[in-house]
């Protein structure tokens, strides 16, 4: 009972000096809603406005409904052009993502069955942007060509049902309408508990030292691991308390995504994922000598983990020795629960190798912690 009532002390005292601290406060408010709000709001991963240019050397019928089915909202047409130099140089310049020529006898080429070429210049400076427009470009004139060639032929999209044709038929599982929004949402609020589960430990006990006190913690009666469980709870309760804001007002208010799963449940494995982030943040906290070295550190220790998470970027699109390095970030383990819940509504035979992964992690980054904290300050 001594000892919880330590913990318990020592878990109101850090709470109460985190309310001191106006900037922490503020920056924690801020990122749990109108940072989450603006990622959410403001990242589009499909095509949405890609300025082009168009050299139609051609100017008949045809042409004129090619270039015209690239349009809005995809699309963002900036003029047609005399001479191709013009394009070149808004491309050099990054006023237009895309360049699309349309050749002389375009229109003669398909009334005489004949294969018409027209060419399309991408700007892939920026690599998604320029696959987004390659992709959505050549679908456009596909089906343009699969139109001039029913019509050539005489025949109609129903006369097609006689011949032995495959059809794909796509049915999309828990984001039916594939709202982007929810993915950018989600990933960010993760993202943000990662940052902020690292970053507010690590302050803390970097304060400590900074003000001298944790000289007096430990000639005191307490040890080393109840006064890294009152720092451990005391964060745990301002991130759930975060976490409930943003979902609340956020994720569900303002994005309205769903929560097919328990709230309960991802309160508990957002416990649990506390847990373990908080044992980086101590360990940051231990060997930085002041609040710089604590944003330096922690910079240098979430880039790893957002990025080994498949938050930027898909497993699948990683080399098989990189993917093996997702076992070691925590946040590989709970995005896949936490997008399991909101979207699948996943049970506990999913969540438990997940969650257990976390507490491993957790324990031994937490052991390695209480090594350095103890050979620093006690010898």
């Amino acid at each position: 009972m001594k000892r919880l009532r330590r913990i318990w002390v020592l878990t109101v005292k850090e709470i109460l000096q985190l309310l001191r601290d106006r900037t922490l406060l503020i920056a924690t408010v801020y990122l749990f809603t109108i940072d989450i709000f603006l990622a959410a709001s403001g990242v589009k991963l499909t095509l949405h406005h890609a300025a082009y240019m168009v050299f139609d050397q051609d100017r008949t019928q045809a042409s004129r409904e090619l270039r015209g089915r690239f349009r809005s909202p995809y699309f963002d047409l900036k003029g047609l052009i005399l001479r191709p130099e013009q394009a070149f140089g808004a491309l050099d310049k990054g006023k237009v993502l895309a360049f699309l020529d349309i050749p002389d006898g375009f229109e003669q080429d398909l009334k005489t069955k004949r294969q018409a070429r027209v060419q399309l210049l991408v700007d892939t400076s920026n690599a998604m942007m320029g696959y987004l427009v390659a992709g959505y470009a050549s679908q456009i004139v596909a089906e343009f060509s699969q139109e001039q060639m029913l019509t050539q032929l005489g025949l109609t999209e129903e006369m097609l049902d006689r011949f032995p044709l495959i059809k794909l038929k796509q049915r999309v599982f828990f984001n039916p309408n594939q709202e982007e929004t929810w993915f950018t949402a989600l990933s960010e609020l993760l993202t943000v508990i990662t940052m902020l589960t690292m970053l507010l430990p690590a302050a803390a006990l970097v304060r400590e030292k900074e003000r001298g006190t944790i000289e007096q913690l430990m000639v005191s009666p307490v040890s080393t691991m109840e006064v890294f469980l009152a720092k451990i709870l005391a964060m745990t309760v301002v991130i759930l308390v975060g976490t409930l804001i943003s979902v609340g007002i956020v994720i569900e208010g303002a994005f309205h995504v769903p929560i097919r799963g328990s709230m309960a449940v991802f309160m508990l494995v957002t416990t649990f994922y506390v847990f373990t982030s908080c044992g980086y943040g101590l360990l940051i906290g231990t060997i930085a000598r002041n609040l710089a070295q604590v944003g330096l550190l922690t910079i240098i220790a979430i880039a790893p983990i957002v990025f080994l998470s498949g938050t930027w970027t898909p497993p699948e699109a990683m080399p098989i020795w990189l993917r093996s390095l997702m076992a070691f970030s925590p946040l590989y383990y709970f995005i896949q629960s936490s997008y399991g819940i909101f979207l699948k509504g996943v049970g506990f035979d999913f969540l438990f190798p997940k969650v257990g992964a976390m507490f491993i992690l957790g324990f031994l980054v937490l052991g390695l912690t209480g090594f350095f904290f103890r050979k620093r300050f006690i010898g």
